[in-house]
């Protein structure tokens, strides 16, 4: 089962008590996932379809406390691997579904609106008018794969309005056109966060965050573990470039041509050959500080790599 699916399936079961509340998430659903139809005597049908057979019982029993009767539910076979059924519901042009569509704010004075007037202006409406459009085309990936969720509708005028409802929350969601979809994104994993809280998908919320924090710890484990190894690494190379140095001038000129500050670091490192910084200024008593140590054995490499130049001229 998808994570879509979870939450659609969590928000399905939430019931509002106001009825304020509950003609905008319908409402929201219906201009999201419904189409028109016309009959004779200027008569109205209504088809909805959707993936999620719990979003098509919430909208049938819509149907049927409408007094819409002459209803049809119809599934659609997937033809395709990994490909969802569908569930058509169909509602006979009819006065009841006329009457419906205008106290939904989708029909007015006889005439079909082609976009929202305004998202609804209660603070409770837009949450429900939110969970109604997710209800009716969202989709949310799992957050193990990465942070994305959309609201698909092919109602231009009707995307734009969700975009200004999600602004209303300080919501920031981006909007561009797929074939003949709208599509209402946010791919920013606070965002999504916030619009579960907001549309009451709590427990939703809980696993997205849970998985996000053991991601985000993974990747400080990850981030720390590269440092580590690169600092290994540095540490490494370093230390068999100063040994090979050291090697070199004790072969041409011998350890004791050295200065004394210098010698007393060659011996060390010879010595200690697979040490680091911290492990060679222990070794040497405390007698220097790490930064002594550093300086020094910079000075080493500078010596030794004069003498290189000097003997290849």
């Amino acid at each position: 089962m998808s994570f879509s699916t979870d939450v659609k399936n969590e928000l399905v079961r939430l019931e509002e008590s106001s009825g304020c509340c509950i003609r905008s998430e319908l409402a929201a659903l219906l201009w999201m996932g419904g189409v028109v139809s016309f009959g004779g005597q200027r008569m109205l049908g209504l088809k909805f379809v959707t993936e999620s057979a719990a979003v098509a019982r919430k909208v049938l029993r819509a149907f049927k406390k409408e007094e819409i009767s002459e209803t049809e539910v119809k599934v659609i076979r997937a033809l395709r691997l990994k490909k969802n059924n569908s569930y058509e519901l169909r509602a006979a042009p009819s006065l009841a579904v006329v009457n419906f569509l205008t106290r939904m704010g989708i029909l007015a004075d006889g005439v079909l609106l082609d976009r929202p007037d305004n998202p609804p202006r209660k603070s409770c409406c837009r949450k429900a008018w939110l969970r109604g459009a997710f209800l009716g085309g969202g989709s949310i990936n799992r957050p193990e794969v990465e942070y994305h969720l959309e609201l698909v509708s092919q109602n231009e005028g009707f995307a734009e309005t969700l975009v200004q409802t999600l602004r209303s929350f300080s919501l920031h969601a981006g909007l561009t056109s797929r074939k003949q979809d709208y599509v209402v994104y946010m791919k920013e994993g606070n965002a999504i966060t916030s619009f579960l809280g907001i549309v009451g998908a709590h427990n939703a919320l809980m696993e997205f965050e849970n998985v996000r924090i053991v991601k985000g710890m993974r990747n400080q484990v990850n981030r720390l573990v590269n440092c580590e190894t690169a600092n290994l690494a540095k540490t490494v190379n370093a230390a068999v470039r100063q040994v090979e140095l050291i090697r070199w001038i004790a072969s041409q000129r011998g350890i004791a041509s050295l200065p004394r500050t210098l010698r007393e670091v060659a011996e060390l490192r010879l010595a200690n050959p697979e040490a680091t910084l911290q492990e060679l200024v222990d070794a040497f008593d405390g007698k220097i500080s790490r930064s002594g140590m550093s300086h020094r054995l910079r000075a080493l490499e500078r010596f030794g790599e004069e003498l290189q130049a000097g003997e290849a001229q």
